[in-house]
């Protein structure tokens, strides 16, 4: 066998209760009105991994318990804190007040494309609430003009979008690769 692979046992996973005395990374991920519960267990489950320090859900969003978040985010729900707000404003405004930068994950017309932003230091340094749209329509246009900015993901294909879930996990590793190489 020439690269064994880890067994589940031998990978050090920490249970909920210490996922939450983890160090905060600065990171919060907002779901604007994604109605898949299994995008939002996806996003559970990649908020778990990047340790992203809260889930914000809004709207339409399934929130658990649920069956369908639980079966995509594999329990993470149990680790991960979360909030539900019934419009996304409300919770761009409290995040605001907690001094986090707004940044819509869409494509506008000024949108920074991901490989050239460099997130400043989190961990008392910048907070950054990161939001994600709904399947169909992104992040609502009034959510877009109160951000900061708008970070795009580049492209090259006929779609021109990913999954709301992809987009997640691929921004949170861009903002976790920052980090890490610091």
């Amino acid at each position: 066998m020439r690269d064994r692979k880890l067994l589940n046992i031998e990978l050090g996973r920490i249970n909920p209760e210490e996922y939450t005395s983890l160090p905060e990374s600065g990171i919060v991920v907002v779901l604007d009105n994604v109605r898949s519960a299994h995008n939002v267990g996806s996003a559970f489950r990649s908020c778990d991994s990047f340790k992203a320090d809260r889930l914000w859900l809004c709207g339409i969003c399934a929130v658990p318990p649920s069956a369908e978040i639980h079966k995509s985010g594999l329990g993470a729900e149990d680790s991960v804190p979360w909030t539900y707000s019934k419009d996304t404003m409300d919770a761009v405004e409290a995040l605001r007040e907690q001094g986090y930068t707004i940044v819509s994950v869409e494509q506008t017309v000024n949108s920074v494309s991901m490989e050239k932003f460099h997130p400043e230091p989190g961990s008392g340094g910048r907070k950054y609430a990161l939001i994600f749209g709904n399947e169909v329509d992104g992040v609502r246009q009034d959510v877009v003009d109160a951000s900061d900015f708008s970070l795009e993901i580049p492209q090259f294909g006929t779609k021109h979008s990913l999954n709301v879930s992809v987009t997640i996990g691929a921004v949170l590793w861009h903002f976790t690769l920052h980090r890490l190489n610091r």
